[in-house]
């Protein structure tokens, strides 16, 4: 029973991982999508942890790490103010299904946290803060 659960968990945290890859945008998607939002000299760009990384200068022409969202293009720069809370942030967590969430923090522009996923899983979260959205996970 236990080693067919195992099975189980295995299959569908590769199959969330195949749908992510198959649902991110593509390198020249991302370059577009940041020069939209008034980033320039885009360089280091690289897809990992179910994110997209570069690094760029702003439209003030400070020199910014970037983390983007795979699915929709949008930047989130290292020195950005967050919106929401711990508590907002373990709520929105809450709601999306996910349990066991430990290890809360802001870290350059974006939440982290680690948690049990719907499935059971345990994953590394990376979260909009802004909305509480899960942005990225590993």
């Amino acid at each position: 029973m236990k080693k067919s659960i195992a099975s189980l968990t295995i299959a569908l945290a590769l199959g969330a991982s195949t749908a992510m890859a198959q649902e991110a945008l593509t390198e020249r998607q991302v370059h577009t999508q940041l020069e939209q939002q008034g980033y320039t000299k885009i360089h280091d760009l690289k897809f990992t942890d179910g994110m997209w990384r570069a690094r760029a200068k702003s439209a003030n022409g400070t020199r910014v790490a970037v983390k983007i969202d795979a699915k929709t293009g949008q930047a989130y720069p290292d020195e950005q103010v967050s919106r929401l809370s711990e508590r907002d942030v373990r709520a929105a967590l809450s709601t999306g299904g996910y349990t066991h969430v430990h290890d809360v923090a802001y870290k350059d522009g974006l939440w982290r946290a680690k948690a049990e996923n719907p499935a059971g899983a345990d994953v590394k979260l990376q979260i909009d803060p802004e909305t509480g959205r899960v942005i990225g996970t590993n």
